[in-house]
């Protein structure tokens, strides 16, 4: 089955001419990211927009939801006035599927356990023409890969990681659930024109050397921020020689540098995938206006012309990295790693090897370290640590069962969890004896923050390639090589791993019986849908109070954050994810892993109201009660991580007014704005230092608040003194509008009512 067939063909139809046109207003070559913004465009342009500088506004061509951001986000939808949405739109049920003992088991749980949640979108889907993926289909982003990417195609996904189409030559972006609703309810959705970064790939991958590689190298080049604001384009011999799956693992891995996205040009890999999948129609498109697909040729040879940032990778070159622990971006060449576990005396025992999720389930993924597994098969070796395979999608699993994968990971202990995130989101039941004990797992997933996988700090969580995940759950040590050391087998010979193969595509083609997909009713006026007034899992959303037309005084400090602090320190995930769809309830988890800046505890902080520390929502909850507004300050990239608008909704439903960093994550500034909450930097870095614990806090120039004019906050001390400061700000007018109307869903809701 081909989806959005004729809105494909329409696209193509007009590409040519809109490229075309923006070539000429710009004045330039294009880049191929340049190519598809130009031609999403909502209103014909006028002028080249400024990359970095200028907000524009979009048209995307589809919207994809998972079931644990979707809940809000439909909750916001079905509020704004509309019959159905305006475009293509899907839900996928991937995250609420705890994994326990195996496949089976977990789904059924999972089906029981949130039968309410499934209903409720289900229904909702019905009602607002949405395709609905049901629980065990798989992982949004392979389920999207499969099915609905397309090259030059535009999309948005309520999930960080949607930008793995980039892999099929999509501009996909991960965006809050409010931004979402723009889009299905036909409004523009807006983002600052990205800046560009480009990676020029040369050579070609060999040995135990994957495309997750690349991407574990870029991260450590960029860092966690390094992409902000920006879209990074591969290029050049060595981009066209990867698989499509592997293009997408690495457009999948860029959200952990920051970036807006990552993609790749159309090639002879995306049109075999294309056709794999039953999509021939698509590649025979594609193939019709293939340089529009691609960069200008200019581009290729004079690079540096037209990239902000250019980088270049030699695949001939390219070692096996290791990244990690506690944040994706501290990469390590396997020539290296184990060095760096003896020196920061990380624990040198693996207890658990995870291979699949969204980032590396894809056939060539699993064929790789199926090659591996039989190796430890006929060389007598057995795995010395726990060994888990998530497969991305039903199609995947069927076609790995059928080719006889499954068997040999079966044969050496490796236990197949359902087509779910599971333990790449902290939905995994970890059997250990100890909570508190340090010890070490790696995975191929994308994430490895503290607590991100399985909720203990003591964990340390590394990331790494399929086939050497695998390599290293057969040795259970971490200071293994498997490119050089040789491992015991059970008859006491020393044994050396060959180098992983693997094929890309299946030799027999795709299979599945059923892929989980459920098209929705053709006449959605007739669908109820039904939230309990006393349900625990979903709750109906009132409007966010407006601004009330004044500065904003006497706010006191509810947390002061120390260091990193992800969405998952703001909004943690794992056994939370139940009360997506619940504001008041899942609030009660609002900042309770982020570090008091005062006292080096997580939820922890003091109630200027009476003196005494206690957990962050209920300080939030006991100001809010009191009706004072409060503050919380953050430090660099506060936000990062994945597209929880939760994180920016809680601090919006307990009252906090104001978030004051040293820096944002672009997905989550976002977020506040959409909110209607001030996201404010410090426009001096330094006055981080400046808050203290006993402040009372104002906000003045709200009555004149405008693009491009800083704010002032004044720190009132506790000894009488005080400090102003000066913050900045990123508003444009539109959202100035936001704050004033108390959140993007009420001047939606406004427009709709006209």
């Amino acid at each position: 089955m081909v989806f959005d067939l004729d809105l494909i063909k329409k696209l193509y139809a007009e590409m040519p001419a809109k490229v075309d046109a923006a070539r000429k207003l710009v004045g330039r070559p294009l880049t191929l990211a340049e190519k598809i913004l130009y031609s999403h465009l909502y209103e014909p342009p006028t002028r080249a927009y400024v990359k970095g500088k200028d907000y524009v506004d979009f048209a995307p061509d589809r919207v994809a939801m998972q079931d644990a951001t979707a809940q809000m986000a439909l909750l916001q939808f079905m509020t704004c006035g509309r019959s159905t949405v305006a475009v293509p739109s899907t839900v996928h049920c991937d995250h609420l599927i705890q994994a326990k003992v195996g496949a089976v088991a977990d789904l059924a749980t999972a089906i029981d356990v949130n039968k309410e949640v499934y209903d409720f979108l289900s229904s909702i889907s019905d009602k607002y023409g949405i395709g609905f993926w049901k629980p065990g289909a798989g992982i949004i982003h392979q389920v999207v890969l499969e099915n609905y990417a397309f090259p030059g195609g535009m999309m948005i996904g309520t999930d960080s990681h949607t930008p793995n189409a980039g892999g099929l030559g999509m501009v996909a972006i991960g965006v809050g659930g409010a931004d979402a609703v723009d889009v299905m309810a036909g409004l523009p959705w807006e983002l600052k024109m990205p800046k560009l970064i480009g990676v020029k790939l040369t050579g070609k991958l060999s040995g135990w050397a994957s495309a997750k590689d690349v991407i574990l190298k870029v991260a450590g080049i960029l860092t966690v921020k390094g992409g902000t604001g920006a879209i990074v384009e591969y290029f050049g011999e060595g981009a066209d020689s990867l698989s499509a799956t592997g293009k997408g693992t690495i457009c999948n891995m860029g959200a952990e540098i920051g970036a807006t996205c990552s993609i790749f040009g159309y090639d002879d890999k995306m049109a075999a995938y294309l056709k794999s999948t039953g999509r021939t129609e698509v590649a025979a498109l594609a193939d019709g206006i293939k340089k529009y697909l691609r960069p200008d040729e200019e581009v290729y040879t004079d690079a540096a012309k037209y990239y902000d940032q250019l980088i270049e990778i030699n695949l001939n070159e390219l070692e096996p990295y290791v990244n990690g622990p506690f944040t994706p971006d501290l990469a390590w060449p396997i020539s290296k790693f184990a060095e760096a576990v003896r020196a920061n005396n990380w624990p040198e025992k693996l207890e658990v090897a995870l291979i699949g999720s969204c980032t590396n389930s894809s056939y060539e993924d699993i064929s790789r370290s199926a090659s591996l597994a039989q190796q430890a098969i006929d060389k007598n070796l057995k795995t010395k640590a726990e060994f888990t395979i998530t497969p991305g999608s039903e199609q995947v699993r069927f076609t790995i069962e059928k080719d006889g994968f499954l068997n040999t990971f079966d044969k050496i202990g490796g236990v197949v969890l359902a087509n779910a995130c599971g333990p790449c989101i902290g939905q995994w039941a970890r059997h250990i004896d100890d909570p508190n004990r340090k010890n070490s797992i790696i995975t191929s997933f994308n994430r490895n923050f503290a607590k991100r996988n399985d909720g203990l700090a003591s964990t340390h969580a590394f990331v790494a390639s399929p086939e050497l995940v695998t390599a290293f759950a057969i040795a259970g040590d971490l200071t293994f090589n498997p490119l050089k050391d040789t491992l015991k087998n059970e008859k006491g010979e020393s044994v050396k791993l060959d180098e992983p193969k693997g094929v890309e595509l299946p030799p027999k083609g795709f299979s599945v019986e059923d892929a989980g997909y459920q098209a929705p009713a053709k006449d959605g006026s007739k669908v109820s849908v039904v939230v309990q007034p006393d349900s625990k899992r979903l709750q109906l959303l009132a409007p966010f109070a407006a601004w009330e037309g004044t500065d904003l005084k006497g706010l006191k400090l509810l947390i002061k954050a120390k260091g990193k602090c992800t969405t998952d320190h703001i909004s943690m995930a794992g056994p939370w994810l139940k009360f997506r769809g619940h504001l008041d309830n899942i609030s009660n988890n609002m900042l309770i892993g982020a570090i008091n800046f005062f006292n080096d505890k997580t939820d922890s902080v003091k109630n200027e109201l009476t003196g005494e520390y206690g957990p962050v929502p209920a300080t939030a909850r006991a100001y809010k009660a009191a009706g004072v507004g409060s503050v919380v300050v953050g430090d660099e990239n506060y936000g990062e991580g994945s597209s929880r608008e939760h994180a920016a909704m809680e601090p919006r439903h307990l009252g906090v007014r104001a978030i004051l960093v040293r820096s944002f994550a672009r997905i989550h500034e976002t977020n506040l704005k959409k909110q209607g909450m001030l996201a404010l930097t410090f426009a001096n870095k330094e006055d981080y230092d400046k808050v203290k614990e006993d402040d009372t806090i104002d906000i003045e120039g709200l009555t004149s608040f405008a693009p491009g004019k800083p704010l002032t906050v004044v720190l009132n001390h506790k000894d009488g003194s005080k400090d102003r400061i000066t913050v900045n700000h990123t508003y444009n007018e539109p959202q100035i509008e936001w704050f004033k109307a108390g959140g993007a869903l009420n001047v939606i809701r406004s427009q709709f009512a006209k």
